[in-house]
């Protein structure tokens, strides 16, 4: 039998943690050892539904299988022990959960499937409510950027409220998703002041929710009974929650009971704890997470307010210090609907299959090999540019109804082409994280250096041409999965293995690469480019 620190709840050999992730398409769990070094994983992925009028919706039922069966092949493939897992954290899009009496699934759309029970991240089915809110110009709108998103909660439980009264009524959580993920590991309905503080509106500065907001946009109700269903406890990320994992969450985990479980985080805000740790001054630090959409994360001792970019916000990263978030609504997600559209796409994605590549892991080595080097790739563009807002601008405008524009597109049906298209995206995006870059250092906020987490800004041409774009180096950690890291750095703190959330990301978190932005002609060039996708936007809301 093992002993146990009785303040940590971790066994005394436990010397790795757990980080959960899950993303729009997949849970994903890894294993990492207290240096940061992962030494297991397993994915699994998970359902989307789609449906008319800006619909997409998820299981929590399958997501929380999903996950389980991620933890215990990965513990699985680690050979180790349950004892030997100090901590477990999670994270999660900011996805809104659903639930009943006994945590019974209820359908939040017109499918009437109670399994899908999830408003994902991307739905937009509340446009019309957050712009009644937003014209309404409440006091806590100041700490969103000035507007509120149709991506945030509090228009989608107004949606419920006046679409769907009966779900509404019979609901006995509200839930972001991580929160639901903490909630079924332990029992605890604590919320996470990353979650509620990004995207329900908590002033997590005043600990406390504001009643007026509630009442004037239409959810009194929710304020009428003490925030009992959105949360009436709510912690920093890291905080040990219950009595760490019941007997019925260890079982379908595979773990031990009693294993802490850490209060979590948004996927994006785990990739920043994965990341801006491992250069020491947080401050002077901008995370990026580039997946399928792309957020920004900038860290500041005191509050700054910028228009068109959330917050600030009180501990929803890192405990006691104020978060600007900003991002694109659609980033890796329009890199693939760009290519989508060319008519060279069927045989080049045959042609990646072939060599055992993806797509645009092809696209880019066949850049680089046109090219003199990696930043060079911009001169095959030519004179083809994009604004890449396929599902509206998140920041700097906050501008949900913007869409994309493409300029400069000729008839050429080559792999050439393609390649051409492939690069004008991946600059689109760079130049619009300049654009949120900018517009933070005008208020107050100036950054650095930029480091990168997510998917799609694996490769290293991509993380070039970011570097090129914003004029500021990228670099990128060591680890290849930091939002992965990013949760496991909070199940640490939890189980007692560090003193708090920045020791951990000190510890656990080291560059690996740094890439440094072109001077030169190919810096003039870029400023070209980035004056005519300033110029397209304009344009572009002009014509609208």
């Amino acid at each position: 039998m093992t002993s146990e620190d009785p303040k940590s709840g971790a066994a005394d050999n436990a010397r790795y943690v757990i980080g959960v992730d899950v993303g729009t398409g997949s849970a994903r769990a890894g294993i990492f050892d207290l240096a940061g070094r992962m030494v297991a994983s397993a994915k699994h992925d998970i359902s989307l539904f789609h449906a008319s009028g800006s619909i997409v919706e998820q299981s929590s039922s399958e997501i929380w299988q999903a996950v389980c069966t991620s933890v215990r092949e990965a513990l699985s493939q680690s050979a180790l022990s349950a004892d030997e897992i100090a901590g477990i954290g999670f994270d999660a899009t900011c996805s809104l959960v659903v639930l009943g009496e006994g945590g019974r699934p209820l359908p939040v759309g017109p499918s009437e499937q109670a399994e899908r029970d999830i408003i994902v991240w991307m739905d937009h089915r509340a446009l019309d409510q957050a712009e009644r809110i937003n014209a309404g110009g409440h006091e806590v709108l100041k700490y969103v950027g000035g507007k509120i998103s149709p991506e945030m909660e509090t228009p989608k439980l107004l949606w419920l409220l006046e679409n769907r009264p009966h779900i509404f009524a019979a609901a006995w959580q509200f839930f972001d998703l991580t929160d639901f993920l903490t909630w079924r590991a332990t029992g605890d309905l604590s919320r996470s002041t990353c979650t509620v503080t990004c995207k329900w509106t908590y002033l997590a500065h005043e600990r406390r929710w504001d009643e007026n907001y509630f009442q004037a946009v239409g959810l009194g109700v929710l304020a009428d009974e003490a925030f009992a269903r959105i949360g009436q406890t709510v912690v920093d990320p890291g905080t040990p929650l219950g009595s760490g994992l019941t007997d019925a969450a260890a079982a379908e985990l595979g773990l031990r009971t009693g294993t802490p479980v850490a209060t979590g985080v948004i996927d994006a805000h785990a990739g920043g704890i994965g990341t801006v740790g491992a250069e020491g001054e947080i401050e002077s630090c901008l995370a990026y997470v580039f997946g399928t959409s792309s957020c920004t994360m900038t860290t500041t001792r005191e509050p700054v307010f910028v228009p068109g970019v959330w917050g600030p916000y009180f501990s929803a990263m890192v405990p006691e210090t104020w978060l600007n978030e900003g991002g694109q609504s659609v980033a890796g997600a329009a890199i693939e609907q760009l290519l989508s559209m060319h008519p060279a796409t069927p045989d080049a994605r045959k042609r990646a299959e072939q060599a055992g590549q993806s797509l645009p892991v092809m696209l880019a080595g066949l850049a680089v090999a046109a090219s003199a080097s990696s930043s060079a790739t911009v001169m095959l563009a030519k004179g083809l540019h994009i604004v890449p807002e396929f599902l509206g601008n998140r920041a700097p405008f906050a501008d949900p109804n913007a869409r994309a524009v493409i300029a400069g597109l000729g008839m050429d049906h080559d792999l050439d082409s393609l390649v051409a298209l492939y690069i004008a995206g991946i600059c689109s995006i760079g130049y619009g994280l300049r654009q949120i870059i900018e517009v933070q250092a005008a208020a107050g906020a100036p950054i650095e250096r930029v480091t990168i987490s997510g998917g799609a800004g694996r490769l290293d041409l991509v993380r070039q041409l970011l570097a090129d774009t914003t004029g500021k180096p990228v670099l990128a950690t060591e680890a290849d999965e930091p939002v992965l890291l990013g949760a496991a750095i909070l199940g640490g703190v939890a189980g007692g293995q560090f003193a708090n959330v920045r020791s951990a990301m000190r510890s656990m978190s080291q560059i690996s690469t740094t890439y440094e932005p072109a001077a030169g002609d190919l810096a003039a060039l870029h400023e070209t480019r980035f004056q005519a996708f300033t110029q397209l936007q304009t344009v572009a809301r002009a014509i609208r």
